[in-house]
Order: structure tokens, then sequence, then C-alpha cells
């Protein structure tokens, strides 16, 4: 079964953040925290419904890691 992903970065021009999930985008959202607390509540509406959902927040080194996923905590990823 796929894994879906909602990708969570910052954008540098202006300091906001988006999510990203699939072909489509969302926010701006002001902090790192609000944008996360609507990625993984989407997420986990997809793992209620039995799809693998994770959340990917951006690193200052630019690359993407696993910071939430359904069903295991931070620490099991």
């Amino acid at each position: 079964m796929p894994q879906s992903r909602y990708f969570v970065s910052r954008n540098k021009d202006d300091g906001t953040w988006t999510i990203k999930f699939e072909d489509e985008q969302f926010g701006p959202y002001h902090s790192q925290s609000e944008a996360m607390m609507f990625a993984i509540d989407a997420a986990q509406k997809l793992g209620q419904r039995g799809d693998r959902a994770e959340v990917c927040l951006m690193g200052l080194n630019g690359h993407f890691h696993p910071e939430w996923a359904y069903g295991r905590d931070k620490q099991g990823i």
C-alpha cells in the first residue's frame, strides 16, 4: 500500500510555513507548530481510514525527515 506524505516547509522569502500533499499546497501558516498541527490532523484522518500516512518536516539542511507517522510515535520512525 502506498504511503501518503505531507511535507511541511518554511518559505524563505517571508518566513511562513506551507504544507504540500500530492499536487496541492496549503497555507500559509504563521508558525511551524501551526503547520504541523494541520498536517498531523489531516494525516491522522487518512490513517483512521486505513491509509498509511506520514508528516515530513524540512530540516535546516533542506532535506525532509519523518516527524510523525500514523500508528507510530517519533521514536518509532
